[in-house]
């Protein structure tokens, strides 16, 4: 299996584990929530190791400090620390720094490194 494919099969069962992990927040379910954190982040994981060496790290990585901050702010949230849902911020800029260089890198021209899904 290509590069590309198998970075999209990872990424379209990253987002059902997603859902669910914010389906079972929405609907007040903590342990299916918070439990669902660790396949949500682990796929999450192996996608930016497996576009290591391509421009789409950068984009995923932004999606992986997403899923840190959405899980953290569900964690404090759920257990009785909605004060400290700031602290939440911190991946969520890390996010934006991410989609930030992921665009900066396209604008400029940069050429994506094998395996890249780049057109």
């Amino acid at each position: 299996m290509d590069l590309l494919k198998k970075i999209k099969n990872y990424e379209y069962l990253n987002i059902v584990f997603w859902l669910i992990k914010d389906s079972c927040w929405m609907l007040d379910f903590k342990i299916l929530a918070t439990i669902m954190i660790l396949p949500t982040l682990g796929l999450a994981t192996i996608i930016v190791y497996h576009s290591w060496r391509t421009i789409d790290v950068y984009i995923n990585a932004s999606i992986f400090f997403w899923i840190c901050a959405n899980s953290l702010w569900m964690i404090l949230e759920f257990f009785g620390y909605a004060h400290l849902t700031i602290w939440a911020s911190v991946p969520f800029f890390l996010g934006f720094v991410f989609v930030g260089v992921f665009y900066y890198m396209r604008l400029m021209g940069k050429k994506p490194l094998k395996g890249s899904s780049e057109s």
